[in-house]
């Protein structure tokens, strides 16, 4: 959809007058998979699809939520803007409002607020980061409330976690209001220290894999891996004084592990720890112009999510396994919570149209579901557009 086509869906919506359009990206992440809530390292880029947010401010004191893409709509005092509404779309913008209020800002006017979204929902593309960091642009623009990028990033992380109540991480936020294009970011999740490392891919593209089967992180399997997140940090502590996962080596942890009595409980730690050293080889890799090895890495990540933090499932494991018989493919990985989703992969330009030929085939006969592929671009990270 144009932006004179969503202009035009706003005014047949609310009537005429001036508006101004935002705009934030959903995102992917190339490797560095479930150690943002752990303190480590990711390594995310934007997309060139995202979340669209039209707004014009109105004398009333109420606010209207309205979406091209769900039904449910709704009218909210302003100062009500810190209250969820049942389990609705809504709540994640209404509780990025919320953020704003609890730091003793008003809003003095209300807004007719137009939503559309080309990211698609459940694919584990963080459509939910996107909505959140489009509001926080926004509202931090249209009312002058002068919040610096990294801070909305986290207004957006605690809207998730207190509204729909997903202990996430903070990379979706992030890379959806820092992102560049043509740039990945490598974030320090502890630190909130990043470098923005351009992604150079002479002859190779990123290819996002729907598998149409949607990720659901609220269905409680993502939060019961933070929570054994935190009970290995508990069992290491006793020989190691650490707070995340993220401040142990590889080396320490090898020394340490057989202390972690649970055995869950240690693969999934295991699987933390030795991602956030593979994400750091396959930033040097790609810095080096050596996406074969970086290729590897992304191969040795999702092994690790499907057999030690078993997230991945059989729909994404397919997806792999087929996409890793095509010659061509570097290497690929599923991304983003897991559960379903999407996988990422490296592609040379001249195996495309085989891999999204012959991997849609083979895994829509396997799993009796008809995949999407995109053609990834990095984009740049929230902005206004008019």
């Amino acid at each position: 959809m144009t932006i004179e086509q969503l202009k035009a869906k706003f005014i047949e919506k609310y009537g005429d007058g001036e508006i101004s359009g935002y705009f934030s990206p959903g995102r992917v992440n190339l490797i560095g998979e479930h150690t943002d809530y752990n303190g480590g390292f990711v390594f995310p880029c934007a997309l060139s699809f995202g979340i669209y947010c039209l707004i014009r401010t109105t004398d009333r004191k109420t606010v209207r939520f309205a979406s091209l893409d769900m039904p449910f709509e709704a009218e909210v005092n302003v100062e009500d803007l810190n209250k969820a509404i049942g389990r609705e779309w809504v709540n994640y913008p209404i509780g990025v409002f919320a953020q704003f209020m609890k730091k003793g800002l008003t809003f003095d006017k209300g807004a007719d607020l137009l939503f559309y979204g080309d990211v698609p929902t459940g694919a584990g593309l963080s459509s939910s980061a996107a909505l959140e960091v489009v509001t926080g642009v926004m509202l931090n623009e249209t009312y002058g409330f002068g919040i610096d990028r990294i801070e909305l990033a986290k207004m957006g992380q605690k809207a998730e976690h207190e509204f729909a109540l997903v202990n996430c991480g903070i990379m979706d936020q992030f890379v959806s209001a820092m992102g560049m294009k043509d740039h990945a970011v490598f974030l320090n999740c502890d630190t909130l220290a990043y470098d923005l490392v351009p992604v150079k891919l002479d002859g190779v593209k990123i290819v996002i894999s729907n598998t149409n089967s949607p990720h659901k992180l609220d269905s409680g399997k993502y939060n019961e891996r933070v929570a054994e997140c935190h009970a290995a940090v508990a069992a290491i502590q006793p020989f190691q004084q650490i707070n995340a996962l993220g401040e142990i080596s590889w080396e320490d942890f090898l020394i340490v592990e057989e202390k972690i009595e649970n055995e869950t409980v240690r693969r999934r730690a295991r699987h933390v720890v030795s991602e956030i050293q593979r994400t750091e080889e396959a930033v040097k890799a790609l810095r080096g112009g050596d996406l074969v090895k970086f290729g590897v890495l992304m191969n040795g990540s999702h092994d690790s999510l499907r057999d030690d933090y078993e997230v991945t499932g059989f729909e994404l494991d397919t997806m792999v396994e087929e996409g890793r018989k095509i010659e061509g493919v570097i290497g690929t990985r599923m991304t983003g919570g897991g559960f379903g989703g999407c996988t990422v992969s490296l592609v040379k330009e001249e195996a495309i149209d085989t891999f999204i030929g012959q991997v849609g085939k083979n895994y829509e006969a396997k799993t009796g579901l008809k995949p999407l592929f995109y053609v990834a671009e990095i984009g740049d990270g929230g902005k206004r557009l008019f």
